[in-house]
């Protein structure tokens, strides 16, 4: 429907008078219900931008570096007051040096998180090293808390997930290839070659989490006849797994 845009005239001629009011009376109606229709429309819109506003205030400040010495809570650590905030926040050298892969999955994984690294609390981001000895493997596992980037720098290492409709993505990557781990999935990485591999990972949080399967089944007290029901392994198999991975029960 088109409504006048232009103002109307007062008519020079007075028989034309009842006219020109029952114009200009439907005028103001129609423009009253498109007013309110602009209300209805902007009001919303309104609303949620206050609301955003109010929800991005915490981020007007440039960083929160994480005081380490009070409890970490389900958005991070609590920030450091700014007067004690030094450089050394800012800067992590732990991961120059190569983990120890003296252990039974012949792989070492060295964190920079927020709980390492408190400069990272509270900008979405961390970083770790992943060295794997020939024959090493880091089993399935998942970090519920972050999507992971991963990028080969030394050796060959196959790597893959399996998405929630039980699908494989797997492949070997050689030096310079990356790989993107989604958020929540299983997935795994093993040294691909006979010398050692080297790869850094990043991650979209600073607490990504880690939950490995292998200890998640077989590496507390869960105990054996709901592990054997829940995999369809017997006995022996569990009894024999939780034996390696340290589980009771």
């Amino acid at each position: 429907m088109a409504y006048p845009l232009e103002p109307i005239s007062m008519p020079h001629n007075i028989p034309t008078l009842p006219l020109y009011i029952n114009t200009l009376t439907a005028y103001i109606s129609q423009h009253t219900t498109i007013t309110h229709m602009l209300l209805k429309m902007i009001l919303p819109i309104f609303i949620i931008s206050l609301l955003f506003s109010s929800f991005s205030y915490a981020a007007v400040q440039d960083f929160c570096v994480g005081d380490l010495s009070a409890p970490e809570g389900p958005s991070g650590y609590s920030c450091k007051k700014p007067a004690k905030v030094t450089v050394n926040d800012f800067v992590f050298s732990g991961l120059g040096a190569a983990g120890n892969t003296s252990n039974l999955i012949k792989a070492a994984v060295t964190p920079a998180f927020a709980a390492q690294f408190p400069g990272l609390n509270g900008l979405g981001v961390s970083m770790a090293r992943l060295d794997l000895a020939p024959g090493g493997v880091v089993p399935m596992h998942t970090h519920p808390g972050a999507s992971e980037v991963l990028i080969v720098v030394q050796g060959s290492i196959c790597a893959g997930f399996i998405s929630s409709a039980n699908s494989v993505y797997f492949a070997s990557l050689k030096k310079g290839d990356i790989m993107v781990f989604p958020q929540g999935l299983l997935h795994f990485q093993v040294n691909a070659g006979g010398s050692p591999a080297l790869a850094f990972v990043s991650f979209s949080s600073p607490s990504p989490g880690l939950q490995i399967l292998d200890y998640a089944l077989f590496g507390n007290n869960l105990p054996s006849e709901l592990v054997e029901q829940t995999t369809f392994l017997d006995d022996a198999q569990v009894k024999k797994l939780k034996g390696v991975l340290g589980g009771s029960g």
